[in-house]
Parts: structure tokens; sequence; C-alpha cells
């Protein structure tokens, strides 16, 4: 995994947290307490995923919060300043959801190593879409997180439910 990763989650929790948080989490996880990721250094998934659960333990918080909290901040904080070319040409939450295969195939073109998710989009109705995300990390509740994140960036009411541990359901509001 590329270190944006627990870069971000390291920003968020050091902003809502504490630096103290941030460093009990990484000395929970086996690191030392003043680790930084490089955004383009490549971290091994079990190194983050351990990251990820000594920030639940620290923070007393459950994944699927963390996931919420991560997304939320991803979306609306993190990637805006960082990935600012990636929100143009998106006016709303479905154009911006829908171009997520694009920019994931975009990174993975331009930084070495990259291996972002991958998705399928399946319509039900009009208002209904069923995402299939495709990857072996198993972090469909961080995709959850990111969508409800682009919800509050667009300012969109969406309802995102996960199906299992490869589907979200998305109802668009009208």
């Amino acid at each position: 995994m590329k270190g944006v990763i627990p870069s971000c989650l390291g920003d968020l929790v050091k902003s809502k947290f504490g630096k103290e948080k941030w460093e009990n989490s990484l000395e929970a996880a086996g690191l030392p307490r003043y680790t930084s990721f490089l955004a383009t250094a490549d971290v091994p998934d079990e190194d983050v995923l351990k990251v990820v659960n000594s920030v639940c333990q620290v923070l007393g918080l459950s994944l699927q919060q963390i996931a919420n909290m991560f997304g939320d901040y991803w979306i609306n904080e993190y990637a805006p300043k960082i990935y600012k070319a990636y929100y143009r040409n998106a006016n709303t939450a479905k154009e911006f959801i829908l171009k997520m295969n694009y920019i994931h195939e975009t990174v993975t073109k331009n930084i070495p190593n990259a291996h972002p998710p991958r998705f399928e989009y399946n319509w039900t109705d009009d208002s209904t879409l069923v995402m299939t995300y495709k990857s072996r990390r198993g972090l469909i509740d961080f995709m959850v997180g990111l969508i409800k994140g682009v919800g509050r960036y667009f300012k969109e009411d969406l309802r995102v439910t996960k199906l299992g541990d490869d589907k979200v359901k998305i109802i668009f509001s009208k």
C-alpha cells in the first residue's frame, strides 16, 4: 500500500485526537512513536492494517467508525489538497463516484507499485447503484466511509449500505 494512506490516517488522528494518540497508536502497532510515512513509499499492507487496528484500540472506536472518519477526512480535507485535478469536472457525487475506476487507472499508470482497488458498477434503477469492490485488501469498510465522504463533499444525501465483503449499495437522492 502507498504511504499516503497511513499518512492521511496520521493527520486525521493528530488533528482530531492529538499527536500523543497517534504516537501511542504507532507504538501499539509495533512501530517507533515517531514513524512517518512518505506518500509514495511502499508500506506493507500488514503494517498499515496493524496501525489501523491500533488506532481503533487506542481511541476505543470500531473499525467502521475509523473507516467512516477516514473516508470523510480523505475526501473533504486531505485529498482535495493533493489530488485537486481529480475533483475537477465532477459536479455531483454520482459523477465523482463513477470516475473512481478512471482515477485509479491513472494512479496505477503514474505511480510505481500502486495497486488501488477497481470497481464494477451495476445500476438497479435510476437512483440505485451497486458497486463491486475488487481488491485483495478487504477494505470494504473504508470504501463505505469514502462514499459517505463524497456525499458530504457534494452536499448530497447518499444512503450507503454495505451488502457484503465486496459490494456496496448507494442510493442517490433525486
